[in-house]
């Protein structure tokens, strides 16, 4: 029978997994930017998570019909304080962003976003797309 070591289950763990896996890391990934969209009579609720993400650090950009929601969070990467090494460290220092398309009818000043207790919320208009009206170009006839 393996002894636990002290970080992880199993001892081996620590020599034979994914370089971040186990510390922390793949867990902070799965957890970010959980989306939820709903469709309503208005238009659609988006509704995404961003555990540990201040404000400041969100950005929505709305280029050529795409929502591009960006997000960072630095939680300081020193590997030393003044008292000591860190020996494990499990908060989340990165960034990441998600696309969504909404349609080349869609302008900025359309889309409402709300940010409270690490979650977006958008409220994003439907736009009807009008039809192409096909242009009926007709030839003289003469006679």
């Amino acid at each position: 029978m393996l002894m636990p070591s002290i970080f992880r289950e199993n001892l081996l763990d620590d020599f034979f997994g994914y370089p971040f896996k186990g510390y922390g890391y793949e867990d902070k990934f799965n957890e970010m930017m959980k989306t939820d969209v709903k469709d309503t009579d208005q238009g659609y609720e988006v509704v995404m998570n961003l555990p540990g993400v201040k404000k400041e650090d969100v950005k929505a950009e709305l280029k050529e019909g795409y929502l591009t929601i960006s997000a960072s969070s630095n939680s300081g990467n020193d590997e030393k304080d003044k008292n000591g090494k860190y020996i494990r460290r499990e908060r989340y220092s990165g960034s990441c962003s998600r696309s969504f398309y909404v349609g080349k009818d869609v302008k900025q000043e359309d889309i409402k976003a709300k940010f409270e207790d690490g979650t977006l919320k958008l409220l994003i208009p439907k736009k009807e797309e009008k039809p192409a009206v096909e242009e009926k170009n007709y030839i003289a006839i003469e006679g």
